[in-house]
Parts: structure tokens; C-alpha cells; sequence
């Protein structure tokens, strides 16, 4: 899943190398990530959207808070960075995470991992837009098109958009948006920032709790039963997909650097889509995986910076 923490604002000291070797840990992060959009599935067939959003906050919240008491971080005091990280937490975890958890009521979960890949070519569109030191470029602005062709691929638009739910694909498509919407909110407020990332990223799950928190009990009444399969999702959700995963995102970018470790983008929809078919039994038209390949190369070119002379 497109990474949806706190961003390198700082640069934190670089832990000693894991005796894990990167490339394992990488396929563990690809796997975790891919295997999320399963995981809302079957969470939100015995819970409503915003009780799996709030129990995978909670669980993912949890676990950092164990790493950074291992490491003995502490939260960012000033009410300013709290402020921004409040901005944060609601586009980058509340809104995004309910989102794809309300879209799944009604599409695969096969589609809402390929949309999830779009979040790179939304990120191309907006940044031409609000961060003047992204330049466009013949390949990147090409790598745009592509891209969005491939949307209507998979969408197959040639067809009308049949047998296609609009409201969830929309909101599996907005969810995407609201990740690079996010990312450029905090690079214009929170980078350079003193604190370490994991101390960032802590304190925006725990604000994104709190909103879900606040948002739950208003749309949903408490669950008269407890179903232990989606209860075990929503916690594999929360501790691994929220939680860990993001502590080995910060493993592999100190160790092999961020446009590596950002490869793992590529590999969550083929892992979704691979989910979907042979756990969940979803059906899959040609259009689907051409479609998704498309995006992904697409979405490969605009991440190309132009060549130092």
C-alpha cells in the first residue's frame, strides 16, 4: 500500500544493518502491502468501514508506540508540528484508509489495489502544479498519459465502464489522490523538522486514531457481535500493514535508499490482484492485469528525474 506515514522530515541516525538481508525484507514489505487490500475485504464482511479503519489505527499505533519505547522516542511537543501532523494523519491515514475500507464494500479487491497504483501519477499531476522544483519532462509527462490510459484499461472504458461500480472505483480513486495531496501538504509544513521520523509518524497514527475515534460512533453503532476472522484481519491490518510495515520501510531506506525501497510500489497491485483471484475467488478479465501493467509503467516514467549535465 502507498506509504501513508510521516515523511523524512529529518534524517534519522542510520541503524546498524539488519541481519535480515534487504532483498528478503523487501519481498516481506511488497507481500504485507499487497495483501492489505485482502485484509479490508474480509474485515469489512463483519465490521462496518470505519470500525476496521479504527481497529487497524489503533493496532498499527500500537505497535509503533512498543518501537518507539524500545528506542526510547518521545512525541513532538510543539503544538505546531501537532497541528500539521493533524492535516496529515486526516489525508494520509483517517481519510485514505476509510476510504478503500468503503470502497471494498462494492468493488474487488483486485481493483482497489490496482487504483491504489495510481497514487504516483496523481502525485505527477499535482506536483507540476504546487512544488515548483518538479519540472516537467517529455518522459514524465508521457509517463502521465500512459498511465491514466492505463486507468481506462482497467476500468475498460471501451465497454461504457459495465458491470463497474462507480461510487467505490471513485472512491478507491480518491483515496490514491488523498496520499500525494497529503505527501505535498507535509513537505511545505513538517520537513526539516528536528524530529525522527518515527516520532512524526507515531504521532500522526495516534491523531488518526483519535479522529476515527471521534467519526466512528457517529456513523456506525457498537457491533453486537464480534466475528473472529474479520477481527483478525482488521488486527493483521492495523499491527502488520500500518505497524511493522512501516518500521521495515525505514530499514530498507536507511540501508538501500528511498528510490529503491519506493520499488515496492510497483509490486503491491500484482500482489493484490494475485490475492484477490486465489484466496477470494475474484474474477479477473484480461483488461484487468494489461491494465494494471500499463499504470505501472506509467507510473514508473514519471518517477524518472532528468539527467545532471
Amino acid at each position: 500500500m502507498t506509504t501513508a506515514t510521516a515523511p523524512r522530515a529529518s534524517v534519522d541516525t542510520v541503524p546498524r544493518r539488519s541481519a535480515l538481508d534487504w532483498r528478503l525484507r523487501f519481498g516481506a514489505l511488497s507481500l504485507i502491502w499487497g495483501f492489505s487490500f485482502l485484509l479490508i475485504k474480509v474485515g469489512t464482511q463483519g465490521y462496518a468501514p470505519f470500525q476496521v479503519t479504527l481497529g487497524r489505527l489503533a493496532f498499527g499505533t500500537a505497535v509503533l508506540g512498543v518501537a518507539m519505547a524500545v528506542k526510547r522516542q518521545g512525541l513532538p511537543r510543539a503544538m505546531r508540528t501537532w497541528g500539521h501532523l493533524a492535516v496529515a494523519a486526516f489525508l494520509l491515514n483517517a481519510l485514505p484508509f476509510s476510504l478503500f475500507a468503503y470502497s471494498e464494500l462494492t468493488i474487488p479487491s483486485t481493483l482497489a489495489g490496482i487504483c491504489n497504483a495510481t497514487s504516483p501519477l496523481w502525485g505527477m499531476a499535482l506536483s507540476l502544479v504546487a512544488l515548483s522544483e518538479d519540472r516537467p519532462t517529455r518522459v514524465r509527462v508521457a509517463g502521465l498519459g500512459i498511465g491514466f490510459l492505463g486507468v481506462l484499461t482497467v476500468l475498460g472504458a471501451w465497454e461504457g465502464f459495465s458491470g463497474l461500480d462507480a461510487k467505490g472505483t471513485a472512491m478507491a480513486l480518491l483515496a490514491s489522490l488523498s496520499y500525494p495531496v497529503g505527501w505535498i501538504y507535509v513537505r511545505r509544513t513538517l520537513a526539516g523538522s528536528s524530529h525522527s521520523n518515527l516520532s512524526l509518524t507515531g504521532a500522526q497514527l495516534l491523531l488518526a486514531t483519535a479522529q476515527l475515534a471521534v467519526a466512528t460512533p457517529m456513523f456506525t453503532s457498537f457491533p453486537t457481535r464480534f466475528p473472529v476472522v474479520p477481527l483478525l484481519a482488521t488486527a493483521a491490518l492495523g499491527a502488520l500493514g500500518t505497524g511493522l510495515a512501516v518500521l521495515i520501510q525505514y530499514g530498507l531506506v536507511a540501508e538501500v535508499g528511498p528510490t529503491t525501497a519506493q520499488m515496492v510500489t510497483y509490486f503491491i497491485p500484482v500482489i493484490a490482484t494475485a490475492a484477490g483471484v486465489t484466496v477470494l475467488g475474484e474474477s479477473l478479465s484480461w483488461s484487468t492485469p494489461v491494465g494494471a501493467l500499463i499504470v505501472l509503467a506509467g507510473a514508473a516514467l514519471t518517477q524518472m528525474k532528468p539527467r545532471v549535465a
